[in-house]
């Protein structure tokens, strides 16, 4: 399957959840156990491991809350840093924020001065998650964002990007400004168009290609399908 550009990539979901009626919530479960069962395989196992997941607002963060809850339950200590306001949290990514919270998970909140202290605390883990942001990013990253990707990137932990390292341009394969420099990514779907660009692997590291219940079939033709009039 070729790989797909920011729209293409917007226009697939949007199809899923709009034509094929499958909910967000479960394209999110989807994805995010599979991000757990590939941290999972590049552990040899999770029980007594340290995984530690760094999430922000949007999507990208509510996958981050799926793969700590299924790492969690396969045996791992897992620490979630929520890098965003919670109030910012809402829609899919608030169910499964909500889901950790009644499970009691370990959730730490390190928006603000704290996030300046966050890779002394990530270096005590055997993997970090970059659940920040996702394909929807464009130009450099600013404030507690870029702070939270820097931070990321002092701990010298192996890490996994959730669909896409954060500050990596979905199209392009460029980064503005900071970005995490992943050591695998577990994409959606299809690999990313920016991916293709040779200089992107110093960012996504080895890309697994994550099916979340959309027919390749469906993909194919949604992804090349001209874009409906406004």
């Amino acid at each position: 399957m070729k790989s797909l550009c920011r729209d293409e990539v917007r226009a697939v979901d949007r199809y899923a959840i709009e034509t094929l009626g499958i909910p967000g919530v479960v394209l999110m479960e989807n994805a995010g156990r599979n991000v757990a069962d590939a941290i999972e395989r590049r552990l040899g196992g999770a029980e007594g491991r340290k995984v530690a997941v760094v999430a922000g607002a949007g999507n990208n963060g509510g996958d981050g809350f799926v793969v700590a809850r299924h790492q969690a339950i396969r045996g791992a200590k897992v620490v979630t840093f929520l890098a965003a306001p919670a109030e910012k949290i809402a829609a899919d990514a608030a169910v499964n924020l909500e889901i950790l919270r009644r499970l009691k998970h370990d959730v730490r909140a390190v928006d603000g001065a704290e996030i300046r202290r966050l890779s002394a605390a990530l270096r005590e883990f055997d993997i970090v998650v970059d659940a920040l942001a996702g394909t929807g990013l464009r130009g450099a990253l600013r404030g507690g964002l870029a702070e939270a990707v820097e931070q990321i990137n002092a701990a010298g932990r192996p890490v996994v990007a959730v669909d896409i390292p954060t500050g990596l341009d979905c199209d392009t394969g460029t980064a503005a400004g900071p970005a995490v420099r992943a050591t695998m990514t577990v994409t959606f779907v299809a690999r990313k168009k920016g991916f293709d660009n040779p200089q992107a692997a110093e960012y996504t590291g080895k890309v697994i290609v994550a099916d979340i219940g959309i027919p390749p079939a469906i993909v194919a033709t949604t992804a090349t399908a001209p874009p409906k009039p406004a």
